[in-house]
């Protein structure tokens, strides 16, 4: 079996972020949201993967991952030059899918279950087609699924009126004959071609479809506080405490904590689940639960808390507490305190912030 990991999207819900890092490629608690997807990719024993990319997003990948040789994985890189859809996207890998069943996997998603079962009961079963469902609070935003005697018996996209309340989450199993279900299916209103269309084209055909449904926790980290969100799932499992950086007299370190090599904490407080990467200095702050701070930051007379703070960024005498925020890498936020008090911003496109009265 081989795997799918689709990451052509532009990502426009999270500029700026965007702008300079393909969507998939941005961190969460310090490593890229992909590599969690690509572990448990792995660890359901697949190890030959398709990563579909844009033309502007590719080499980008390439830099992060390379031929995937060090996660002990072989990745490929397709691309996809205008996205058309989930359907459009499987489509164009077909020859690098050949006769094999793959795992088609959304590159933005996060997903706290052992894809290990899900491909096991694909086997059992013998199924043509079988998704991962979670029921949800609004079904009108997603692909949405209804089952009958363990089978799904349809499938719609983003309904008005949901027949049910179970998810199509962004993962999914596949026998080739899905490339002809997608042969005989046309654009949807959106001009793209659906895999909800390609999959309801497999059960009016008499082809098994089935479903696998978990109550567990999942994220598409597609908006910024999607990200935060995530950021505080993953720090959640740090279990202990790791310090392999500088802690200074005058400091204190409390609860699960990953301080990364070369980093200085001095005279602060670090309150876990936290993890601060490498070569990080925090001199004279506070860091507050599920905030990660990624490599050479440096955050110096400030609160931070539940926020991502990417490579390279410098935080400096902030006035008031930082709270779930995402700053981008070498960004600089600093208080300077001369006269006229006025605040001097230098903000990207779609970038937002809000301040104190």
């Amino acid at each position: 079996m081989k795997a799918l990991v689709l990451c052509a999207g532009k990502g426009t819900r999270l500029r700026p972020l965007t702008f300079t890092n393909a969507k998939p490629l941005i961190p969460i608690a310090n490593k890229p949201t992909i590599m969690y997807s690509l572990e448990k990719i792995k660890q359901s024993g697949i190890t030959e993967v398709g990563i579909i990319v844009n033309p502007d997003n590719k080499e980008d990948f390439i830099n992060v991952l390379g031929t995937g040789e060090e996660i002990g994985m072989e990745i490929s890189y397709i691309i996809q030059e205008n996205p058309k859809g989930l359907a459009h996207a499987v489509k164009i890998c077909e020859e690098f899918i050949g006769e094999d069943d793959f795992l088609m996997y959304l590159g933005d998603n996060l997903i706290n279950t052992d894809l290990n079962i899900f491909v096991e009961e694909f086997k059992e079963k013998n199924h043509d087609a079988f998704i991962l469902l979670t029921p949800v609070e609004d079904p009108t935003r997603f692909g949405i699924a209804v089952m009958k005697d363990s089978k799904v018996v349809n499938v719609v996209e983003k309904p008005k009126t949901p027949p049910s309340n179970l998810a199509i989450i962004g993962v999914y199993i596949f026998k080739p004959s899905v490339f002809q279900a997608i042969d005989n299916i046309k654009p949807s209103w959106r001009g793209e071609l659906e895999i909800t269309d390609a999959i309801q084209w497999l059960i009016q055909n008499e082809k098994n479809v089935g479903a696998h449904v978990i109550y567990g926790w999942w994220k598409d980290t597609g908006k910024p506080e999607d990200l935060i969100e995530a950021n505080r799932t993953v720090l959640e499992n740090i279990s202990n405490k790791i310090i392999d950086g500088n802690v200074y007299e005058n400091s204190v370190v409390q609860g699960n904590v990953i301080i990364e090599k070369g980093a200085k904490i001095i005279d602060s407080i670090v309150r876990g689940p936290v993890i601060i990467g490498q070569n990080a200095t925090v001199n004279n702050a506070y860091i507050g639960p599920y905030t990660s701070i990624g490599n050479n930051v440096n955050i110096e007379d400030s609160e931070v808390e539940n926020s991502i703070i990417l490579d390279g960024a410098i935080i400096s005498s902030l006035g008031v507490r930082m709270d779930s925020s995402i700053i981008g890498a070498n960004s600089h936020i600093v208080s300077v305190k001369k006269k006229p008090k006025t605040v001097k911003l230098v903000i990207g496109d779609y970038g937002k912030i809000e301040l104190p009265e």
